[in-house]
């Protein structure tokens, strides 16, 4: 009797049809993962918290769909470059390094393959920006078009105060500014017209115009403006003239609503507010309480076991390894999608309110949540009249008590984003060219026990203290980030700069809802298809239809997952790329099965019959294949935009389609005995005989 080895490492002849069967099903397994592994992760969570952590199964990487503009929506933007400075023979260089740093730049947001051009048309050079999923348009726009300036600044000696004459100069500009903002506040109060008076009065230059229009705002844009508005009626204007120290804000509340996903607008964004307990582990850096990950990963199942909405502040202050959690007991505040790590974000949106959540592991430990609150993020309509005052610091300047040092962003060889070691808040390192190392060491040197400044587009944004001279070219910003602002922060800084100033002269906004209705009327009529085909194709042929459908179906699940891993951009016109190859992997069965009828007439043993009408079928599919491959290949290289998303599906599609027909439809004919199938003719190709 054979041993397992050699049953193993030299199968017989049924054995080696089994082993290339049991290659499939990993194979099939393996895409599944791929194509719906967010529904494997939430079961095997779903499965640890209903066991209390008993059973905990491994989780996959969630991998998304990439989809393009026509899809998800986005933006379509164009760009002219001013070649005013450059010389004739450089401008081409200089268009294309403006593109590259734009990709750069656009990269950052995760765009699904942004689509940069660059057009010389009637002298006027430009570049075309096509960005698919942005939901932050504005943002997207802000970034492509600006170089972020970094400085660094250290206190200066020349601080003086106001002389006498431009003490009074103060003096008598505020009581004007006074008189003009009772004026102003006394007409508003007798029905005058808003609008009309903001663009007569109002010192805030950038609403001016418009009458003091601030447009839609939520309370994270402008927490102080909305907390004074934020139970006012709509239409009411503020009740009482109150001088801060800018000067007087009249504001009025036009309107008030819901904020959507402008993307999908059945959709209401939302906040939550939470608490939550730690517990780290020394795989996490910096953690500090000797716990292995299971040790950590055990007691915080135990904590889990008798924790309540009521005890759980307690808890956390007893345990919880998150710096502070003793008096803040792990509050959270409120936050919306984006403020926190996707696990914990995740978690924390799906749950119940008033529920203790399963244990979330992030690379900062192990989590428990406490979701206290969850509440609509509301959007205010709001005009402003500001009626400004001198301060001294208008007089004096805003950059006296501070000096430029040498030491700036052209330095910088690299930002990233990491973790304060004392209460876990992001940060955004620095590291500095030999240069900029040596000038760091210089600026520390001098301003030891001092503070140094560092600056980002003329606003401070760290004012730390210098304890000692820093060797090494290493600095830290801390600016009380919350994680998306450290990552957006630290890619404006490695971002860099445009080598020609750009101008945005063109934008179009592309709504998702139109490509949304195709692609469910493409994949409508795609299934329709598809099951109409299984239909005929286990009617007509029998058995091998059927082998032919589920082949069919484990062509469908490895394309997806081909699709995901590569990663390929979906578009309207990939779509028909991917449901175009579909029907060449049917071709290919049909011409098989139409072979094996025709070997079957002829007489031919049905073994050699199966084999026979693969071998002979197989000129005829590669041929046809290998036409529309070079085909595919050709508009890949010469071709752009949906034409190319075309072809890539389709050259895809048609690969794994030719390993479907050939090897997995092989296969499953030759798991069943040819004895047996003999017997069953019927089962082949409706009651053809085998002449003798």
């Amino acid at each position: 009797m054979a041993s397992l080895a050699e049953k193993i490492f030299k199968p017989s002849a049924r054995g080696k049809i089994w082993r290339v069967f049991l290659v499939i099903i990993l194979l099939v397994f393996i895409g599944g993962l791929v194509d719906v592994g967010n529904y494997y992760n939430k079961g095997t969570d779903y499965i640890a918290w209903k066991t209390n952590g008993t059973i905990k199964l491994p989780k996959t990487k969630e991998i998304p769909f990439r989809l393009g503009l026509d899809l998800q929506g986005g933006s379509h933007l164009v760009y002219e470059a001013d070649m005013s400075e450059i010389p004739d023979s450089d401008r081409s260089g200089a268009l294309e390094g403006v593109r590259d740093v734009i990709e750069r730049r656009v990269n950052v947001f995760g765009v699904s393959e942004p689509l940069i051009q660059t057009s010389l048309s009637g002298g006027n050079y430009r570049i075309i920006v096509e960005l698919a999923g942005i939901k932050d348009v504005g943002e997207a726009i802000k970034m492509i078009g600006e170089t972020p300036l970094l400085e660094f600044k250290e206190e200066t000696q020349e601080i003086r105060e106001l002389t006498e004459e431009e003490q009074k100069t103060m003096e008598k500009y505020n009581t004007e500014a006074d008189k003009k903002a009772e004026d102003v506040f006394g007409k508003l109060l007798s029905g005058g017209d808003f609008d009309a008076l903001a663009k007569e009065y109002s010192d805030d230059q950038n609403t001016k115009e418009t009458g003091g229009d601030l447009g839609w705002i939520t309370e994270k844009e402008a927490p102080q403006i909305i907390a004074k508005i934020k139970d006012f009626e709509i239409g009411q204007i503020s009740e009482d003239l109150e001088k801060e120290e800018l000067g007087y804000d009249i504001l009025k509340l036009e309107d008030k609503r819901l904020r959507v996903n402008p993307f999908d607008e059945s959709e209401v964004e939302k906040e939550v507010k939470a608490s939550h307990l730690l517990l780290c582990h020394n795989e996490v850096e910096n953690c500090e309480n000797g716990l292995s990950k299971d040790e950590a990963y055990a007691k915080i199942k135990e904590i889990k076991a008798r924790a309540t909405p009521e005890n759980f502040a307690g808890l956390i202050k007893e345990h919880s390894t998150e710096p502070g959690a003793d008096t803040r007991a792990g509050d959270l505040g409120w936050f919306a999608k984006g403020a926190m790590v996707k696990p914990f974000e995740d978690t924390v949106f799906d749950q119940e309110t008033g529920t203790i959540s399963y244990v979330i592991e992030t690379q900062f430990g192990y989590h428990l949540i406490y979701k206290q609150a969850e509440r609509d993020i509301y959007e205010y309509k709001i005009r402003r009249l500001f009626i400004r005052i001198l301060t001294e610091r208008d007089i004096i300047g805003d950059q006296k008590e501070w000096k430029l040092t040498e030491l700036t962003g052209k330095n910088l060889e690299r930002a990233a984003v990491q973790f304060d070691p004392n209460d876990n808040s992001p940060i955004v390192s620095l590291e500095f060219d030999s240069e900029g190392a040596d000038l760091f060491a210089d600026i520390t040197e001098r301003n030891v026990g001092k503070p140094v400044a560092i600056f980002l587009d003329g606003e401070p944004i760290s004012t730390p203290n210098v304890n000692e001279k820093i060797t090494g070219g290493k600095a830290v910003i801390s600016g009380k980030f919350n994680i998306q602002e450290a990552k957006l922060l630290a890619q404006r800084l490695n971002a860099g700069a445009l080598p020609v100033p750009i101008e945005l002269v063109g934008q179009q906004t592309v709504g998702a809802s139109l490509g949304k209705i195709f692609l469910e009327s493409s994949l409508k009529a795609g299934l329709i298809g598809l099951i109409l085909v299984a239909f005929f194709m286990i009617f007509y042929y029998r058995l091998p239809g059927i082998f032919a459908v589920i082949s069919l179906a484990i062509y469908g699940i490895l394309v997806l997952a081909i699709f995901k891993l590569w990663p390929v951009t979906l578009t309207l016109s990939g779509m028909a790329g991917f449901i175009l190859s579909i029907g060449m992997a049917v071709d290919a069965n049909v011409l098989i099965f139409e072979r094996l009828k025709e070997e079957l007439k002829s007489g031919r043993p049905l073994i050699l019959a199966i084999e026979d009408s693969f071998l002979r079928a197989w000129p005829s599919i590669r041929d046809g294949n290998v036409s529309t491959l070079v085909t595919c290949l050709i508009l890949i290289w010469f071709s752009t935009g949906v034409v190319k998303g075309f072809a890539i599906t389709l050259g895809l599609g048609i690969l794994v389609s030719m390993f479907s027909a050939i090897v997995i439809t092989r296969n499953l004919l030759w798991l069943f005995k040819p004895e047996w199938l003999e017997k069953r003719m019927w089962l082949i190709s409706g009651g053809v005989k085998i002449k003798n």
